[in-house]
């Protein structure tokens, strides 16, 4: 006699689903992004984005605490600058905002969580692109590449244990790897955002950084047709020397994310993104989906396509609640 197949055996309470579940989600693989904005005296809301804010360098010491109490894994800083040139001086400013918020953060919190910095140009050029522009407005590989450079340093001086390497530049990693280890900062670690598409998702963090674009990113980010060349784009920063590299955004990628995860040799992350975020909210503020159910089900399908830690917005929101 065949013996029936039952599935739902192990579906039956909570505590068999628990001892079953296949992908787990503990704070320390949650990395919370943060803006800071240069001469803020309170938190400034960011409209698109309900419950994150533009930080004051006060309001970030208390933030960058209560992430650290909380145990997630680490935060990843972005400066908001009050004045922008067209090749984002500020960027490698030593007193620039980026650079003040990370020595805080390192000081403050470094031994509990890893302090990260973004090392893009776009928050600081006054046209928003993450790079030098040409003679024809077009972005300047190499030139882009000596900046890049500059905020490398500035950042590794500040405390920065990991740099977040988002600019999409071909050559990024491995001229950033010799910069860094021909300055004596050998153990600060690279992020290679190495498949990061050019997403519709990513507006409500332009606000969040008072981007200045105008137009779009397509000739550095990556075609949304393309999934091959995600895999190539991860081949060639680990190649160059990353030590970590991302997928950027996450849930409409999740395709891509498995491909890196099954095939790289350095941990994989996600980001999930401004836009991912800012789509929960709003479905949730109109009743139309459970808020903390869909937060939950978005961080472990991308944990379950094999991201090692994620980038969220809920980061410090969803340690707290799972401590409960």
């Amino acid at each position: 006699m065949t013996l029936p197949i039952r599935p739902r055996r192990l579906r039956a309470t909570p505590a068999w689903r628990r001892l079953v579940s296949e992908t787990h989600i503990a704070p320390e693989q949650l990395i919370l992004p943060m803006f800071i904005r240069e001469g803020a005296t309170e938190p400034k809301p960011v409209s698109s984005m309900p419950g994150v804010v533009q930080h004051s360098l006060d309001s970030l010491r208390s933030a960058l605490a209560h992430a650290a109490s909380l145990g997630v894994g680490g935060v990843m800083l972005f400066g908001v600058p009050l004045h922008k040139d067209a090749t984002g001086t500020g960027a490698s400013d030593p007193d620039g905002i980026l650079q003040v918020a990370t020595r805080i953060a390192a000081s403050e919190v470094g031994d509990a969580l890893v302090v990260q910095t973004d090392l893009c140009l776009d928050e600081f050029t006054d046209h928003g692109h993450c790079g030098v522009l040409d003679a024809r407005g077009a972005v300047d590989n190499d030139a882009t590449l000596e900046r890049y450079v500059a905020m490398a340093l500035a950042q590794a001086e500040a405390g920065s244990a990991l740099l977040g390497l988002s600019g999409m530049m071909d050559g990024q990693t491995a001229a950033l790897r010799a910069a860094l280890d021909a300055a004596g900062h050998t153990d600060v670690a690279l992020l290679a955002y190495a498949a990061k598409y050019a997403s519709a998702f990513y507006g409500p963090f332009r606000e969040a950084v008072d981007s200045s674009l105008v137009g779009d990113r397509k000739t550095y980010q990556m075609d949304p047709a393309n999934r091959r060349e995600g895999a190539r784009e991860v081949a060639l920063d680990v190649a160059e020397g990353a030590d970590i590299v991302m997928v950027k955004p996450a849930l409409p990628y999740l395709d891509v994310l498995a491909d890196a995860a099954a095939a790289s040799p350095v941990p994989v992350w996600a980001y999930q993104v401004s836009g991912e975020y800012a789509m929960i909210e709003a479905a949730a503020a109109n009743g139309w989906i459970d808020r903390d159910r869909a937060i939950d089900e978005s961080l472990i399908s991308i944990r379950r396509a094999g991201a090692d830690a994620i980038l969220t917005y809920w980061a410090a929101e969803v340690a707290e609640r799972w401590a409960r």
